[in-house]
């Protein structure tokens, strides 16, 4: 692939410009539009700035903006959320995206800044005389730098300050449909992770030489030959339940409204009703959403819950104050007699939405009184009746290895949400794509109940099998999908793909260093 001198020579905030725009480029293939093409271009653009950089310091800053552009682009839906509280944090609109993508660009800048280091050319600056041509074209080595040093750097933003690991490269192949099915199922053994590792190496492809090329094309028709080989597997049999997902599409703007809350409250009440007529005789239970009662869950409310459901256990999500006075974004298990059989407390936390983190106390209050207090980590629910079910609350399904008690693993998985907050933007989608690779990962079937959409159950290969779109009032049942034996990703968790960043990362470097 030849690129335009004006693109391989750019010096200085010219250069930085033009790997701001690749970056921008490449947030195209991310959920929802999936413009996968953009990749082979906007990587072989980034690969050339850095070689034409002279230095690692000047490399890792065409990464830092490489990055900068690929996440603004990619999370510039956050505003929305923002204006909701416009009149207090007006100041924020034009701030809090750019703020935030200039950090997560710095997890991109190192590994550019290393993957400089491994440079094809002999020559260790294009200052030296060597022919630019030849400078500016990435080997193997460099390829396997830059991708290992990519996942590593997802790794690190998955934990560091609490962790966002929001739109990996490998997300991408969320696609809809069978495509995406296929597409999706190495996730089984490395995770969204792994998917990176390899979709970065791909997408450099054009600037290799012909064997480069021909070792990723094998590469491609293997992942397609692998996903095909699962897909086409016997899927495990059903579980004896049905579950009724809940979506009432109420507005955030009133979602608290005081005068509004016994009608939302009658509308979650009725579509159970509906939802559970209509799922017939014989096991279920209902999902409603992320913090779906505008109330306390009293003796009052739990009792109406239950009349609505004849019965059958509900998973509600509901605010509660424990002991400490302190509000907790929390998943109850409402029985069919009005008690409460489980609870699940929202252990991962938004930073600077639903908590202020210790380490930000700035002297501004963003969040009033601190935020909720986080529960204690993955847990499996054990409720009479349903198979036992690892929940999710919102946030917490975008952490690959970290959504599961392995010590006591459940049968199926339960995401609920509320989306409400960032409308019909690229956010919901990109919050359902994380969502669905989780099901593959970890093999088993998630069912997920949205306030405003996207609900969805997704089986244990990810497979879509129903769901209500954005905006839409209403209810879907299904049969609760089989899990499926522990994937290897389940089993070993993110060292798999941490080992195999660190391997691709140290034979790109060794490589070099022999030649």
């Amino acid at each position: 692939m030849s690129l335009p001198r004006w693109l391989t020579e750019a010096q200085g905030l010219r250069a930085d410009l033009i790997a701001l725009v690749a970056g921008a480029f490449a947030a195209l293939a991310l959920p929802p539009l999936h413009v996968l093409p953009v990749l082979l271009v906007s990587f072989p653009i980034l690969l050339a700035q850095i070689n034409a950089s002279g230095g690692a310091i000047r490399a890792a800053r065409r990464g830092w903006w490489f990055g900068f552009g690929y996440h603004l682009i990619g999370l510039y839906w956050i505003t929305e959320a923002i204006l909701f509280e416009a009149a207090r944090f007006w100041w924020l609109v034009p701030l809090a995206v750019p703020a935030l993508a200039a950090v997560l660009a710095v997890f991109i800048a190192v590994p550019a800044g290393v993957a400089w280091f491994a440079a094809r050319a002999q020559a260790g600056s294009p200052r030296t005389g060597v022919n630019q041509p030849e400078y500016l074209r990435a080997g193997a080595a460099q390829v396997m730098t830059l991708a290992g040093g990519w996942v590593l750097g997802d790794l690190a933003r998955q934990f560091v300050a609490t962790g966002f690991p929001w739109n990996p490269v490998g997300s991408v192949w969320a696609l809809p449909g069978r495509i995406g099915d296929v597409m999706l199922q190495p996730a089984a053994l490395m995770s969204v992770h792994g998917l990176t590792l390899v979709t970065v190496v791909l997408a450099c492809a054009p600037v290799l030489r012909w064997r480069g090329r021909t070792v990723c094309l094998g590469i491609f028709l293997a992942w397609i030959g692998y996903g095909v080989h699962r897909m086409a597997a016997p899927a495990p049999p059903d579980q004896p339940l049905h579950v009724v997902l809940v979506q009432g599409n109420v507005p955030q703007g009133q979602k608290w409204d005081p005068a509004l809350r016994d009608d939302v409250f009658e509308r979650y009440l009725r579509l159970t009703d509906e939802g559970v007529r209509a799922a017939g005789p014989g096991p279920g239970v209902v999902v409603w959403p992320e913090t779906a009662s505008p109330f306390l869950l009293d003796a009052g409310a739990r009792g109406a819950i239950a009349a609505a459901s004849h019965g059958e256990p509900v998973l509600v999500g509901a605010v509660r104050f424990d002991e400490a006075d302190r509000p907790r974004n929390t998943l109850f298990a409402v029985s069919g007699t009005a008690s409460i059989a489980a609870l699940y407390d929202k252990w991962h936390l938004v930073p600077f939405g639903e908590y202020q983190p210790s380490w930000a106390q700035v002297g501004i209050q963003l969040v009033p009184g601190g935020g909720f207090a986080s529960g204690p980590g993955p847990e499996t629910l054990r409720v009479p009746g349903v198979p036992p079910v690892g929940p999710l609350i919102c946030y917490e399904a975008i952490f690959p290895g970290q959504v599961v008690n392995q010590a006591d693993r459940p049968d199926w998985l339960v995401n609920v949400t509320n989306d409400a907050w960032f409308g019909t933007s690229a956010g919901p989608r990109q919050h359902l794509a994380a969502a669905r690779l989780r099901a593959v990962e970890e093999g088993l079937p998630l069912l997920r109940a949205a306030n405003t959409g996207i609900t969805v159950a997704f089986d244990s290969r990810g497979h879509e099998i129903t769901r209500i779109g954005m905006e839409q009032t209403g209810f879907r049942t299904v049969t609760l999908p089989g899990p499926l034996p522990r994937t290897v990703f389940a089993r070993f968790g993110l060292i798999v793909p941490g080992a195999l960043a660190l391997s691709l990362l140290g034979v790109g470097l060794l490589a070099n260093r022999r030649r």
